[in-house]
């Protein structure tokens, strides 16, 4: 893994972007397509602006995947993931994706993890861009989060920890207005990406970041799963990495070795 911490929020989505890019002109010069993984909130906003904005980007040769929406929540609501990622991101491309699997959260879960298992297995994926949660979840899985599971998509139950994350980003007026379940990319899954690119700025997430990095790999800190990846870029700002012990100075790179995954 190879930790580079940006003085603020932006410069660190910056970096994240180009870094994403750098892998996608890779892999679209090579092979002619490349499939990506997109994350939301709050966090990943300006990565995705960054990304939406970047020249020359042949967007029709790309596929993209969702990685979690709630369980019944309207596309109409504004914390719908399906609604944030059109908003800030597929409609600001110059031209259209050549294929956005969504994940509907107004279908029947149990069938639309099938759907979803099924198109992502068609489309190994190259590059995933992800976050992590102030608890350490990876897409919505958190903790103790599934390791084991081989299916692509699950059905997940919300924490508490979780939902007054989402409350408190603004999504949802009241805890109780969070709903309770959601449809989730695997722990797994994600880790079958080709390379990830994990953007993860803000102060309030500097215990999940010190956590993942600082604490041995297992289902009680999902996020750490990712050290043992053998492609992993994660960015952080001066907020994320207040609480390291060892901690790159802004513009510098850290690399951590690749670990075994927990058995």
């Amino acid at each position: 893994m190879r930790v580079t911490c940006e003085a603020d929020k932006a410069a660190c989505s910056r970096s994240a972007a180009e870094a994403g890019l750098v892998k996608l002109r890779q892999t679209l010069a090579e092979r002619g397509e490349a499939n990506i993984i997109l994350a939301t909130g709050l966090s990943q906003f300006d990565l995705l602006h960054f990304l939406a904005g970047a020249p020359d980007l042949n967007w029709n040769r790309v596929n993209a995947f969702h990685l979690d929406e709630y369980v019944g929540l309207p596309i109409s609501h504004p914390a719908s993931f399906r609604l944030v990622l059109w908003k800030e991101f597929a409609s600001k491309l110059p031209i259209p994706l050549n294929s956005f699997t969504w994940v509907d959260g107004e279908a029947d879960p149990e069938a639309e993890c099938r759907r979803l298992g099924e198109a992502i297995r068609a489309r190994p994926v190259d590059v995933a861009f992800v976050g992590f949660g102030e608890n350490g979840h990876l897409a919505f899985n958190d903790p103790p989060a599934d390791f084991t599971t081989g299916e692509a998509y699950i059905t997940v139950e919300l924490d508490d920890a979780c939902r007054r994350q989402q409350m408190g980003e603004g999504w949802f007026p009241t805890v109780a207005d969070v709903p309770s379940r959601a449809i989730s990319m695997s722990i797994r899954q994600i880790m079958r990406a080709g390379s990830i690119i994990a953007t993860v700025p803000d102060e309030r997430k500097a215990r999940g970041v010190k956590e993942a990095l600082e604490l041995p790999v297992g289902n009680r800190h999902p996020a750490g799963i990712l050290r043992c990846h053998p492609d992993v870029q994660l960015f952080l700002d001066a907020g994320s990495a207040s609480l390291l012990a060892e901690r790159p100075a802004p513009g510098r790179t850290r690399e951590i070795p690749v670990e075994s995954a927990p058995a």
